[in-house]
C-alpha cells in the first residue's frame, strides 16, 4: 500500500508538473540565498551551509534533498555572489542541479535593497520503468527514461533588509530549456512551472537575552492552491534559536538552531505531517550545519545579524 500510494504521487508529480519543483526546505530562514538570489552577500561576511532533509519518513521512494550553499560580499559589498548546489530526488525522478547567484546592493533608507539574478542548471533523470501503470497505450509513459538530461534555468529576486525587519520577492526559476523531457502530445508546453516566493519577517528585542522573530512565506504556483508557513522563532542569550510553525494544508514544523560558536551553528527541524499521508509515515525531518567566516566575521560578535 505505501509504495502504491507513492507511486500515485510520482506519477501525478511526473506527468502534470503542477507539484512543488523548487526545492521545499523547513529552515529557510536560516539561510535566505534557499529563496532568493537577492539574498547573497547581504552579510559582512561569507556564510557557508549544509543541509540535509528526508521528507515523509518511511514510505517508499519518499522526497529526499540535500544541499550546499555559500555566499559572501565583494567589491566593497556593493555586490554579493552565491553558489548552490542540490540534490532533489521525488519517487522516480532526480535532479542534481548548481546555480551560481549575484546580487547588487543598493542603500536605500535604513537599509539595502538588492536585486538578483540566478543562473545554473540541473542534471534531471526519471526512471519511467518503475511506474506501474494501467493505460499501457499511454505515450507518456511509454517513452524512454530520461538520463541525466541537462536542463539551463535562469530566475531572479528582489529583497530589502534593515537591522529590524526584512521582505523579498522571488522567482527561482524564471525559464527553463526543457523541451527534451516534454513528451510531444503534452498537455503542457513546459515542464518546469515558474514559483512565486514572497517572504518577510522582523525581529523584536523585549530585553539583550531574548529576541522574536515572527516570519511568513507565501509560495504560489499557477493549477495549484496558495500555500503559506507562518513561523516564529526565539533566540535565547544569542545561542540558542527554539522555533514553530504551520504550513497550509501540510505540517506542523518545530525547529531549533544551536550557536556552537559564533561561527559555527547546527539545526534540526521536525514536521509533523497534517494530510493523509502522515497514515504512513512518520513525519519529515531535516539537519543544517552552518558556518560564517571571513574578514570581518567579528563584526557578528559585536552586533547580531538576524536574518
Amino acid at each position: 500500500m505505501k509504495k502504491l500510494i507513492l507511486i500515485i504521487l510520482a506519477v501525478s508529480f511526473s506527468s502534470l508538473g503542477f507539484a512543488q519543483q523548487e526545492l521545499q526546505v523547513s529552515q529557510y530562514m536560516f539561510n535566505g540565498l534557499l529563496l532568493n538570489p537577492a539574498y547573497a552577500g547581504t552579510h559582512d561576511y561569507w556564510s557557508a551551509s549544509v543541509l540535509h532533509r528526508s521528507q515523509w519518513v518511511n514510505l517508499d521512494k519518499a522526497p529526499t534533498t540535500q544541499v550546499v550553499a555559500i555566499d559572501g560580499p565583494i567589491a566593497n559589498k556593493r555586490l554579493g555572489v552565491g553558489l548552490i548546489l542540490s540534490n532533489d530526488q521525488i519517487g522516480i525522478t532526480s535532479q542534481l542541479e548548481a546555480a551560481a547567484n549575484i546580487a547588487y546592493h543598493l542603500p536605500l533608507g535604513a537599509g539595502d535593497l538588492s536585486f538578483g539574478l540566478k543562473l545554473g542548471g540541473s542534471s534531471y533523470s526519471a526512471d519511467l520503468s518503475e511506474v506501474v501503470v494501467w493505460d499501457e497505450n499511454d505515450p507518456v509513459y511509454n517513452a524512454a527514461n530520461i538520463q541525466g538530461q541537462f536542463i539551463p534555468k535562469f530566475g531572479f529576486g528582489v529583497y530589502y533588509h534593515t537591522e529590524r525587519y526584512f521582505a523579498g520577492f522571488s522567482v527561482p526559476m524564471i525559464y527553463s530549456l526543457d523541451d527534451e523531457i516534454i513528451i510531444d502530445n503534452s498537455v503542457t508546453a513546459d515542464y518546469f512551472t515558474q514559483h512565486y516566493y514572497l517572504n518577510g519577517g522582523a525581529v523584536f528585542t523585549p530585553n539583550v537575552n531574548l529576541a522574536i522573530k515572527p516570519s511568513v512565506l507565501v509560495k504560489y504556483l499557477p493549477a495549484a492552491p496558495i500555500e503559506v508557513d507562518l513561523n516564529c522563532n526565539f533566540l535565547f542569550y544569542n545561542r540558542l534559536w527554539l522555533g514553530a510553525g504551520y504550513r497550509t494544508g501540510d505540517a506542523l514544523i518545530g525547529m531549533l538552531e544551536y550557536n556552537i560558536t559564533p561561527q559555527l551553528r547546527a539545526g534540526y527541524s521536525y514536521d509533523y505531517i497534517l494530510t493523509d499521508i502522515n497514515d504512513y509515515s512518520s513525519g519529515s525531518h531535516e539537519i543544517m550545519i552552518g558556518y560564517d567566516f571571513g574578514q570581518d566575521v567579528q563584526i557578528k560578535k559585536r552586533s547580531p545579524r538576524y536574518f
